[in-house]
């Protein structure tokens, strides 16, 4: 949930102390039963004593009156307390979707269905948010073991040798696992927007160039392998890096940036065609320290009445053909470049999928 949502959502919420004085209140309308039982009770014998009828008559109407008058209070006070109870019994048994009628009344009982409303509201929100936390987290998870189980699986069948440089491959992977692991905090407080950003200045070739690297390793095990959030095995996707200048530098969060250069990455390999291509393409954005960052596929790409909704969460892509993921990949390098203070979006493109993020470095 989002700052302005939460102010919004503060600034409706019922204050505490005590209320002014209101017509509406049940206290007036109380004294007021009290008032007009009393009213017709005097009129009453008051009628009596003029036309010398009998007093038990005019205590049998007097009585009558005042019951009806006290049932359609009664009444009005506590229907709204029974529809309560039936919300609160539902949201006990894990029910958050159910909400209390009369939130519109202009009494004590008002007040207290649109708390028991917003507190449906506010439980409904963490349920939600606990659900794609776990997806979050698992999407993510994902492709490091999807690498780590492709370098392991080579070393035992003996295609590759255990040798230096595949071990610290190895080891990069394992690290960055333990990096995944200690955001699950951070993810937690996504919505709140309180995570907090490492930035540094690195340069972006030889990073860029272990983002693809780390990738096509994901991409090249044996078949039945997955790879990143989808369920296809493509090692027959040719990965391209253009980056200018060559000692191009920038200033970001290291880790973030590589959730969305891998799941970009993931995405267009696995919208594209046999033997295609995807370009990552960086240059210097406009200021110190900025990032212009395009990932471009040959596949099918996005129409333009869609585009709007590829970065939604468990959006899986109907326009290109739903890959079975969890539609996370895409909803993951929104929230990580808008973490930084950038945008991401669908750019216009002659062929394939075009996604384009600028990052504004330091300011």
């Amino acid at each position: 949930m989002n700052g302005r949502a939460e102010g919004q959502r503060q600034r409706q919420r019922p204050t505490g102390g005590l209320r002014p004085f209101s017509p509406f209140s049940i206290k007036t309308k109380l004294g007021t039963l009290v008032v007009v039982s009393v009213f017709i009770t005097t009129g009453l014998l008051l009628v009596a004593l003029r036309t010398d009828t009998e007093l038990r008559f005019i205590t049998v109407f007097s009585v009558i009156a005042s019951m009806l008058i006290t049932q359609f209070v009664a009444h009005s006070l506590t229907a709204p307390l029974d529809d309560m109870t039936t919300v609160a019994r539902a949201i006990s048994h894990g029910d958050y979707t159910r909400r209390v009628r009369g939130a519109g009344r202009r009494d004590e009982l008002g007040d207290l269905a649109s708390t028991i409303n917003l507190m449906a509201d506010d439980l409904e929100a963490v349920d939600q948010h606990r659900k794609e936390l776990v997806a979050n987290v698992s999407h993510e998870l994902r492709t490091p073991i999807a690498a780590l189980r492709a370098v392991l699986e080579n070393v035992v069948d003996g295609v590759s040798a255990a040798d230096p440089e595949t071990m610290r491959t190895m080891l990069k992977q394992t690290e960055r696992l333990g990096r995944l692991v200690e955001t699950l905090l951070d993810l937690s407080r996504v919505d709140n927007g309180v995570v907090p950003l490492k930035a540094r200045r690195f340069e972006v070739w030889p990073y860029l160039s272990g983002v693809l690297k780390e990738s096509g390793l994901a991409a090249a095990g044996r078949p039945g392998l997955l790879s990143g959030s989808g369920g296809h095995t493509r090692n027959d996707v040719h990965l391209h890096l253009d980056v200018f200048p060559p000692d191009l530098c920038a200033y970001a969060d290291a880790e973030r940036l590589h959730q969305v250069v891998a799941n970009l990455i993931d995405n267009a390999v696995k919208h594209s065609p046999p033997h295609g291509r995807v370009t990552v393409r960086a240059r210097a954005g406009e200021a110190p320290g900025g990032l212009v960052l395009e990932v471009r596929d040959e596949g099918p790409g996005i129409p333009e009445a869609e585009r709007h909704r590829v970065f939604e969460r468990f959006n899986r892509g109907s326009a290109r053909g739903g890959d079975g993921g969890t539609g996370l990949g895409l909803a993951i390098a929104r929230w990580a470049v808008e973490l930084h203070g950038g945008r991401i979006g669908v750019a216009e493109s002659s062929r394939g999928c075009r996604i384009l993020v600028t990052l504004p470095g330091s300011s």
